[in-house]
């Protein structure tokens, strides 16, 4: 597993759009992402700060669906 380094909210946007995932909404400083996959939904929300703590970043590619290895590749 690659060592997840620390992020802004605009670069993991970002990146996850690179995954195929669509901004929905956004509330506040937090921005709602989604995807559609054959198996359903996948949604995960990501807050607007200047940098996401690592535990974080984990928890919204843990709620995407997203290994640490795609996410690293598409930053």
């Amino acid at each position: 597993m690659p060592k997840l380094r620390r992020v802004s909210g605009k670069e993991a946007i970002r990146a996850l759009e690179r995954l195929g995932f669509v901004q929905v909404r956004q509330r506040g400083s937090h921005i709602v992402l989604k995807k559609s996959t054959p198996e359903g939904d996948v949604g995960c929300a990501v807050p607007l700060h200047h940098e996401l703590a690592v535990g974080t970043l984990r928890g919204i590619l843990r709620q995407a669906k997203v290994t640490p290895d795609e996410f690293m590749e598409n930053l």
